[in-house]
């Protein structure tokens, strides 16, 4: 078990986008994951995500998630 402060927040919105919430403070139904590219593949194949955010989330979101965390990674 890691803190919050430790992961990293991935919304939903009210308009059903999805994205990362670096901040931590963005509206939205938000499921947690580590800062590392392993744990954002690992949720992808057990569709972990989907089913905390209750979405289909597409492969170009899914793709985009992957490119913002390897920026957030390299920081």
């Amino acid at each position: 078990m890691k803190s919050k402060k430790e992961m990293l927040r991935i919304i939903k919105t009210a308009d059903n986008e999805v994205l990362l919430d670096i901040t931590g403070k963005k509206n939205g139904r938000g499921a947690y994951i580590c800062k590392d590219l392993t744990c954002l593949d690992r949720a992808i194949s057990t569709k972990g995500l989907e089913r905390s955010l209750k979405t289909v989330i597409s492969a170009e979101v899914y793709e985009a998630m992957r490119k913002e965390l390897g920026a957030f990674d390299t920081e």
